[in-house]
């Protein structure tokens, strides 16, 4: 079994460019069942400010390819769904 703490240090990786989507923040569980739904990132403005704008992006359960020991590597959907904290924490 994988703990979150352990899924945290690996880094995303987008497929279809190489691309590094960033780390893991937490996870979206299903109550019910209690499978794993989506993992969210924290995404930040690429400026680097401190005080800049934290968005969430969404990657669903069915867009990952594959848990590897140092990367989690996913296909881009439609897009994946980027929330901005406002929106996720109302």
């Amino acid at each position: 079994m994988v703990t979150l703490s352990e899924l945290q240090l690996k880094d995303v990786i987008l497929i279809e460019d190489g691309r590094r989507l960033g780390n893991i923040s937490d996870l979206d569980i299903n109550p019910d069942t209690g499978m794993i739904e989506a993992l969210i990132l924290l995404v930040r403005d690429k400026k680097g400010n401190l005080f800049t704008k934290t968005d969430e992006l969404v990657i669903s359960w069915d867009q990952i390819v594959r848990i590897g020991s140092d990367v989690i590597l996913v296909r881009e959907a439609k897009g994946p769904l980027l929330l901005t904290q406002s929106a996720t924490h109302k």
